[in-house]
């Protein structure tokens, strides 16, 4: 993980940790989300809005419900919270699957209280092939 140039206030680095270990296991930390929590999610043709901690949960769930690994590419402080570069790698039906995202997230306290996340969309084995045969990437 890149080291930010500005450290992270103690509430974003626990929101930051909080929402990793959500990431990877689909257990969802207490006060990760504020109640109210407004997210936005851009896919590659889709986009999605939840009003509420329930909703940003169930969408994860759906679209992610298999445990995986994070690998944090990158992590800023902003004035009000934070962003995140990182890829996601995780196994389902006998395959290996990858995304790459980005989120801003505002924090509240030690809460993220508003997110918008863009997704490049899950990528299956063959997905995966097909790239890197066809793009030589300069960094992991």
């Amino acid at each position: 993980m890149s080291a930010p140039a500005t450290p992270l206030r103690d509430g974003t680095r626990v929101a930051v940790a909080n929402l990793i270990r959500f990431l990877e296991t689909g257990t969802v930390p207490d006060g990760l989300f504020a109640p109210d929590i407004f997210a936005d999610l851009s896919l590659p043709h889709w986009r999605l809005q939840t009003a509420t901690a329930d909703e940003i949960v169930a969408v994860r769930a759906d679209g992610h419900p298999h445990p995986g690994r994070v690998r944090i590419e990158r992590v800023e402080p902003t004035e009000h919270g934070f962003t995140i570069e990182f890829e996601e790698r995780w196994t389902h039906e006998g395959q290996s699957w990858y995304c790459r995202e980005m989120i801003r997230a505002d924090v509240a306290g030690d809460s993220i209280a508003e997110m918008s996340i863009y997704c490049t969309g899950d990528w299956d084995e063959a997905k995966q092939r097909e790239h890197a045969a066809a793009v030589t990437l300069l960094r992991p």
